[in-house]
């Protein structure tokens, strides 16, 4: 991480995107401190935990927090449609979606989950 502050330092514009940021531990979250206060690179930081209680209170006080909220229903419907129609497996196979309330119901209104859950179906299934 070190290394990748360094290198930006002497680039125009820096962002460093880090998923599951939580797991860091304080003084790895503590080296992200000066550059980010320094404008030296721009932190994208993702977590699925509350950065209130896992992320350093004095990087959080630098970041601005957006809450990603899950997919309408008719949403994840469009998103299934569109995936039967144009993913280059799937629109090979003759699927008719009857009934799409359990793996809505399960995907938890999450799009890459959702669409993990049809390729399972998918693969197991007599769907040619």
């Amino acid at each position: 991480m070190r290394e990748v502050i360094e290198k930006a330092r002497h680039e125009y514009q820096s962002i460093l995107f880090i998923d599951e940021i939580h797991r860091f531990n304080k003084s790895q979250q503590d080296a992200l401190l000066h550059a980010v206060e320094k404008g030296i690179i721009t932190l994208i930081g993702a977590t699925t935990e509350n950065p209130s209680f896992e992320v350093n209170s004095a990087l959080l006080s630098r970041c601005q927090v957006y809450v990603l909220k899950s997919l309408e229903e008719k949403d994840l419907v469009a998103l299934l449609h569109k995936a039967i129609k144009e993913d280059e497996i799937l629109k090979r196979k003759k699927i008719n979606l009857k009934e799409t309330a359990a793996l809505i119901n399960i995907s938890g209104g999450d799009a890459r989950k959702l669409l993990n859950l049809l390729e399972l179906v998918c693969n197991t299934s007599r769907i040619k």
